[in-house]
């Protein structure tokens, strides 16, 4: 079985989480104006897209020193 990394897990299942509770609820919601509704959604998926690049950023630095790490093992 394949492995998946948390950059993509994570984000993925946040990204259909957002989108199955905004088409449930958006259209039943008559409290709040449409504007609010779509500023909200988007910016849900902004913050799904920022967690997605935060996450990336911090594997490859976790692959960058696990390799630095290797390779000054390697040496000595």
């Amino acid at each position: 079985m394949r492995k998946f990394k948390k950059s993509t897990w994570m984000p993925l299942a946040l990204l259909v989480y957002t989108t199955a509770m905004a088409i449930y609820f958006l259209p039943k919601n008559s409290e709040i104006s449409d504007t609010e509704k779509w500023t909200t959604f988007g910016a849900s998926y902004v913050i799904i897209g920022l967690l997605w690049y935060v996450l990336r950023l911090k594997e490859k630095r976790m692959e960058k020193r696990s390799r630095e790490i290797e390779d000054t093992y390697n040496k000595n």
